[in-house]
């Protein structure tokens, strides 16, 4: 069984630039229904997913039974996209990184203002739902990636390790159609030690 993160804050704490409904709404609403329509469609598949983290089940969807892999890469996804992006949120967010983050960061884009400009430009430009990314491969080189729907780079052997979530409930209630000013503002509670964290992991 797959679940949702617990949410490290409450709804209203991110307030003034995410307002408390629209937390509400996407965490116990939407990101419930890919929880359960994940577990639902893996029972009777336990043999392939015992013992497997969402990770490690979506870096090897290739292996799982055909009929299950894009139900997989929708639901599955879900899970973890959402999980990833309300848990590098805070309302006391550390705005700036450090250590081997911020020489990888100034080394790759010159300076973190180069790299919240190419990653708000491509959540910006991001046509239709998804999300864009900040992601590592395996020597920890960096790359900015946008991914439509639910696709994750995990096959791909690339692990996101922040991500701005452009599907429309996540600002929609607050920002109508200005998608840019939600981008804009959501560098505010973007919490640079835990993307610190998942960086050193």
């Amino acid at each position: 069984m797959y679940d949702k993160i617990v949410l490290p804050y409450e709804f209203n704490e991110l307030e003034p630039y995410i307002d408390a409904q629209t937390i509400e709404t996407h965490y116990s609403k939407h990101l419930q229904t890919y929880v359960n329509n994940l577990n639902n469609l893996l029972k009777g598949y336990e043999e392939f997913t015992e013992g497997k983290t969402l990770e490690e089940l979506l870096k090897n969807v290739s292996e799982l039974p055909e009929q299950i892999r894009q139900g997989v890469i929708n639901q599955g996804g879900g899970v973890y996209n959402h999980n990833l992006y309300f848990s590098i949120l805070s309302p006391s967010a550390c705005t700036t990184p450090k250590g081997d983050l911020l020489e990888k960061i100034n080394q790759t884009f010159k300076s973190l203002e180069n790299l919240k400009d190419e990653l708000s430009k491509k959540a910006i430009a991001q046509f239709g739902s998804g999300y864009a990314s900040l992601i590592m491969d395996k020597n920890k080189d960096l790359f900015i990636k946008a991914t439509s729907n639910q696709d994750t780079t995990l096959q791909d052997g690339l692990v996101p390790i922040l991500t701005i979530d452009v599907w429309e409930h996540a600002y929609y209630l607050k920002y109508k159609n200005l998608r840019p000013d939600y981008v804009k503002n959501i560098w505010n509670v973007i919490d640079w030690d835990k993307v610190n964290e998942l960086y050193n992991k």
